[in-house]
């Protein structure tokens, strides 16, 4: 429910305030670009600090015929206001230990002027300001809402920061840009607000009046003002504004706006006439003023530009997730009624792909003869003839249950059925997460617990739409439910086949493997880790090869198989050939870029995107210290790899050959046991194991891992798998 509040409150804000953030958000980009621009100007050539007010005065005295006024902008340039001795009145540049005009202060450019305005009032002066000021108040809740949305999805405040898992580019980067531009953004709406409660005069600034009839106490002196004490211990930094006397009248006094206070002083005695401190409503004005419009730091001004620009990605990026959610919830499937349907198939989606496969999975039932309802899990309710109930649901987040699966549990304990019922549940989920499939997890416990329900089959759990893990349950219900289904019921993404030239082909060695080298595609970006789908001649289905990116080529590592048809095909070919596929990016197989220390652990044909990723140099290179351990049958079957380890060998502090066909017979399991004490060490400072290659040497290893860190660490393996340090791609 708690899930349910923010993420509405999330959308209907950000619906009712995107017109005016877009605006907003043009408008403060372009206005972070004034103090930039303004920064860049070469007139701050001396240290404001080291520069007493006495100094300054003393030099405008002499070099001009009258000093009306005296301004130390944020940047530290020294503005006066002073008529010269040709009766000119001029506002200049100064150099404050010289009184020397560096250049003219020119009036400000007329788009920011024009700029200003809208963004503050959209031209409806007071009406625009308030409507200004209130969507700046629903940015704060829209900023405040989001981040516990994302607090949610991440599993936790303390878990803010960590990996993100998610592929969509829209979803992705809404949820990364978000949590690093969080406080910018809270900061510019926070100030605007507050400047708009100020400007309405909801916050007052209440400011003491100086008492003008004070007169002096102490005695007149007409002394040389560089000798006043006052003056002489007041550095420029400390001044935002000073006005001269307009007479040498002895009543006539320098009124100075420093930074905590405004003061008069005599102009002979240095005497301070009067004192106001200023309120903390003023200062926190100031403050606000500085972080909404970047005023006095270039880089908090490219920051507030870049948050700036964001929120633009944001309304996009969310209208996008949006419909994208909603296109792909949408039912366009005829389904028969509730009540007089013997199948229900009841779907907990957050982000629409279950939904897919659901329909999919419905449509195949009704060309049985089976009449299905397909429906959410919040729409749960009485089914007069229903014999089955399938449920099929994502987990969110971290375990909760998907916006339209949210009231399942309460419903399914008030809500009897009239018949007995048999049913199946399906998580789809990632592992990962640490509460892989949790939300399925409870719905078959619930289930367990209804006595009006038994199960046709126990919990299954699909780990990233795993085609393999779809099949397998697929067959498993046809043979439970007697309903004869086709397999390939993944919802399929449509491809771009393209061509691929060979560049050279190895010859077969002992173990029957060569390494291909194809020419990466001009319109194809690639990267180590990724998976190339080849389409052999007369074969409806690819052939996945985790591949490595070297010197501009895609490097496979084959194993052929005499009666594999794609390993068969490509031992065949020759440079100048080409193969039909395309790569499908694996970026929970890429090699981390935060330089952190990478153990590379495979066996047979599972070390090609290794060889790859150790290849990696300048700004692409991921860590430093790199190991590499490697099983297979025989050391000469290593030959083949030998060319590729020795151009990365400079960061490649270890690589350990295996071979469990040599007198001195071994496996990777036991080299990686003899380096416990390094394993435990790279896992320790953040650093990354990979695993490539079958799955029985994934078991073996990660059961030699677990016993590693338990006995160096005392720790379990888990806490570093759901952290993301240990990756596999296995076959």
């Amino acid at each position: 429910m708690i899930l349910s509040f923010w993420r509405y409150c999330h959308l209907i804000l950000a619906f009712v305030s995107a017109l005016f953030l877009i605006v907003a958000s043009v408008t403060g980009a372009i206005l972070a670009c004034e103090p930039i621009t303004n920064n860049t100007q070469a007139y701050q050539i001396v240290d404001i600090e080291d520069v007493t007010l006495a100094t300054t005065i003393t030099q405008l005295k002499e070099e001009y015929e009258e000093v009306i006024s005296l301004e130390v902008t944020a940047y530290h340039d020294v503005i006066a206001s002073v008529i010269t001795y040709d009766g000119n009145s001029e506002d200049i540049y100064i150099n404050p230990q010289t009184g020397r005009k560096l250049g003219v202060v020119q009036q400000r450019d007329p788009i920011y002027v024009w700029t200003t305005n809208l963004h503050r009032s959209l031209f409806l002066k007071s009406i625009g300001r308030f409507f200004v000021g209130f969507v700046s108040l629903l940015l704060c809740l829209v900023a405040v809402s989001g981040l516990f949305l994302l607090a949610q999805r991440q599993g936790g405040f303390l878990k803010l920061y960590r990996r993100i898992k998610e592929k969509d580019f829209n979803q992705r980067y809404h949820i990364i840009l978000g949590r690093w531009l969080l406080i910018p953004i809270i900061v510019i709406a926070a100030t605007g607000v507050f400047l708009s409660l100020i400007t309405f005069d909801i916050v007052p600034i209440s400011k003491t009046e100086h008492d003008w009839s004070k007169e002096p106490s102490q005695q007149v002196s007409t002394g040389d003002i560089s000798d006043i004490p006052f003056f002489q211990g007041l550095n420029l930094s400390e001044i935002r504004n000073l006005s001269f006397p307009f007479s040498e009248d002895e009543l006539d006094y320098y009124e100075i706006n420093l930074k905590d206070r405004d003061v008069l002083v005599h102009q002979y005695s240095g005497e301070v006439i009067s004192e106001i401190e200023h309120p903390f409503n003023f200062i926190l004005s100031q403050w606000s003023y500085n972080l909404h419009t970047g005023t006095g730091s270039i880089l908090w001004s490219v920051i507030l530009f870049i948050s700036s620009c964001s929120l633009l990605f944001f309304i996009f990026s969310g209208i996008t997730i949006y419909l994208k959610r909603k296109r792909n919830t949408k039912q366009h499937l005829v389904l028969d009624d509730k009540d007089a349907s013997e199948i229900v198939i009841l779907v907990g989606s957050e982000g629409g792909s279950t939904f897919a496969f659901a329909k999919a999975l419905a449509k195949q039932i009704s060309k049985q003869g089976k009449s299905v309802y397909l429906g959410s899990l919040n729409q749960y309710t009485s089914y007069q003839k229903a014999t089955q109930l399938l449920i099929l649901t994502a987990t969110y987040g971290d375990g909760d249950a998907p916006t339209n699966a949210r009231h399942f549990i309460k419903k399914l304990a008030i809500i009897n059925q009239p018949n007995h019922i048999q049913y199946a549940v399906v998580g789809f989920g990632s592992r990962d997460y640490e509460h892989y499939c949790r939300f399925a997890e409870v719905v078959d416990q619930a289930l367990k617990q209804q006595d009006q329900y038994s199960p046709l089959l126990g919990l299954e759990k699909i780990n990233e739409h795993s085609q393999d893990a779809i099949n397998n349950w697929l067959h498993n219900y046809s043979q439970a439910s007697g309903i004869e289904l086709k397999k390939e019921l993944a919802v399929k993404k449509s491809h771009d086949y393209m061509q691929f030239k060979v560049v050279e082909r190895s010859p077969l060695n002992l173990d029957d493997t060569f390494i291909l080298k194809l020419k990466i595609h001009k319109k194809q970006r690639v990267q180590s880790g990724d998976i190339l789908q080849i389409l052999a001649p007369n074969v409806d289905k690819p052939r996945a090869y985790s591949i490595a990116c070297n010197d501009n080529e895609i490097l496979l590592s084959v194993k052929l198989h005499r009666k594999g048809i794609c390993s068969s095909y490509l031992s065949k070919l020759a440079a100048g050939d080409c193969i039909t596929g395309y790569v499908e990016k694996n970026p929970n197989f890429h090699i981390s870029k935060d330089g952190a220390p990478v153990v590379y652990i495979s066996n047979g044909t599972g070390i090609a995107p290794f060889l790859g990723m150790i290849n990696h140099n300048g700004s692409r290179v991921a860590s430093k210290d790199q190991y590499l351990f490697w099983g297979g049958k025989f050391m000469e079957s290593f030959e083949l790899y030998k060319s590729f380890i020795e151009k990365g060998k400079r960061h490649l502090h270890i690589c350990q050959v295996a071979t469990s066909r040599e007198l001195s017979k071994t496996y990777v399991q036991d080299e990686l046991w003899k380096q416990k004490e390094l394993l435990s060490t790279v896992l320790n400072q953040n650093g990354t194991i990979m695993i490539c290659g079958s799955i029985a040497m994934r078991d073996d290893v990660l059961k030699t891992l677990e016993q590693v860190m338990a006995l160096e660490c005392q720790k379990d393996l888990a806490l570093y798998e759901q952290n993301g340090q240990i990756l596999t791609d296995c076959y």
